[in-house]
């Protein structure tokens, strides 16, 4: 019987494990608007414009697709506030319909405009954290997600 030996495993970028990003922390600079690498650069370029790079890292932003993600989250929270207070004032005052949306319409509306750009800082720097959409290093840059690439082969 012939043993065939396996070719020793040779290093390639690719296989090398990266290093753990803390989700946590990059979170957290998303929170406050910046880069989640470097904590010192400011994610936006405008308000709900991500900057194509970190201007004091050079950390490539433009892979993000926090898409609806950030505006689905804010209407949780915002709700979240907003229900519990209406139903305690309601049941408890019963003020006039004018007074109530006098009231909730314009908190509303301005908690929802000052939550959109921290929360979606963070889910940048969440996708940042966990190497997604491009993010990834090891990854070819021409090869997108969620496309086949294309192989030939050579004889």
């Amino acid at each position: 019987m012939e043993s065939r030996t396996m070719p020793a495993a040779t290093w390639t970028p690719a296989t090398q494990a990266l290093p753990k990003r803390d989700v946590w922390q990059a979170m957290a600079r998303g929170l406050r608007c910046r880069c989640p690498n470097c904590g010192e650069g400011k994610i936006f370029r405008a308000f709900l414009k991500v900057a194509d790079n970190c201007s004091v890292c050079g950390e490539n932003l433009s892979h993000h697709r926090a898409d609806d993600l950030p505006a689905y989250l804010v209407i949780v929270i915002v709700g979240h506030i907003i229900v519990p207070i209406a139903l305690w004032i309601e049941t408890n005052y019963a003020p006039s319909m004018l007074l109530q949306l006098a009231f909730y319409l314009p908190f509303t509306l301005a908690s929802s405009l000052l939550l959109l750009q921290p929360v979606k800082g963070a889910v940048v720097g969440l996708q940042w954290a966990f190497r997604m959409h491009g993010f990834d290093e090891s990854r070819p840059a021409d090869v997108e997600e969620g496309t086949i690439a294309k192989l030939t082969v050579v004889k």
